[in-house]
């Protein structure tokens, strides 16, 4: 429940909240999609808008990284 609150307060990606509190990936994946519905399925639908619009983002997140990598790389 405290990780989906985080999620829904600052819309941080899957990753961020991991490193936010310590745990894997895979565990912060599972506890929103597998294990939250059981428990607030409204709360979950609400997370699920959140780790879908930073997936429809992913790919802009990865280009302005690589950019600035290279940016770096010229200075």
């Amino acid at each position: 429940m405290e990780v989906a609150d985080y999620i829904l307060a600052t819309k941080d990606t899957v990753r961020d909240t991991a490193h936010r509190f310590g745990v894997s990936k895979s565990t912060v994946h599972k506890d929103v999609t597998e294990r939250l519905p059981r428990i607030n399925p409204q709360l979950a639908r609400e997370v699920k808008l959140v780790l879908e619009h930073n997936k429809a983002e992913r790919h802009i997140r990865g280009g302005e990284a690589t950019r600035r990598k290279f940016l770096e790389r010229s200075l």
